[in-house]
């Protein structure tokens, strides 16, 4: 599998882990997700939701007009949702300022390397490969 360098280390972070361990990696992941800059402040209104996640989840995508097109990533969830903030921090970790090209090419099952399904419920893994798909959606339409 062929994936961006901090996916990558992300992916080989979780499978160098037991499964319990994996979801206080998670945990910790949780809490090093971004804040929101100011033109996202009001995420309801101004990001894409991800209904498939059980807690609230926003995610804006944008995409600079030339060169090879990177990719920004910007998401919001509660604090009282560290499950979802994880799953959003992998994704900001591993594909934010990225080339669209890389993040078009990661694999819609990358997830399943992160060894969670031990750890988290399936709904929930389900919630992260929507926003895997939410964020290539956007990266799509943004390119054409």
């Amino acid at each position: 599998m062929s994936l961006p360098p901090q996916l990558e280390e992300l992916v080989e972070d979780f499978a160098g882990v037991g499964p319990k361990d994996r979801l206080q990696l998670l945990l910790e992941l949780s809490r090093e997700l971004p804040a929101l800059p100011a033109q996202y402040a009001d995420a309801a209104d101004t990001m894409e939701q991800v209904h498939e996640c059980q807690s609230p989840l926003f995610l804006a995508v944008e995409v600079e007009p030339a060169g090879e097109r990177t990719v920004h990533l910007y998401f919001s969830a509660p604090p009282e949702a560290p499950t979802t903030r994880g799953f959003a921090s992998i994704m900001h970790t591993g594909l934010d300022g990225e080339p669209a090209a890389d993040v078009l090419a990661v694999p819609d099952d990358f997830y399943t390397a992160l060894g969670l399904a031990e750890a988290v419920s399936p709904l929930r893994l389900r919630g992260m490969a929507a926003m895997l798909s939410r964020i290539k959606r956007q990266v799509r339409a943004a390119v054409a």
